[in-house]
């Protein structure tokens, strides 16, 4: 899976096995934007997890979405 960008975000969707594993990568996403103080939007259910990281303050991708991205990417062992 890799990040794709567009209309000013960054965008990464998974499929997950359950939505139990999903809310789990939810719960580290989130520790980890807290701790960041920057807060993607995350849309999941069963089987899915959508992630969209933007600065909405700059209107843009910038590096702060850059850095929570790779984050990301190591929680999810990318």
């Amino acid at each position: 899976m890799t990040w794709t960008e567009q209309d000013n975000a960054l965008h990464l969707i998974l499929k997950t096995k359950d939505f139990a594993q999903a809310l789990a990568i939810v719960n580290r996403i989130g520790a980890a934007a807290e701790t960041a103080n920057h807060h993607p939007d995350l849309e999941f259910g069963w089987g899915y997890l959508r992630i969209h990281l933007t600065s909405h303050d700059q209107g843009r991708v910038t590096e702060r979405d850059r850095a929570l991205a790779a984050q990301i990417d190591g929680i999810l062992g990318h």
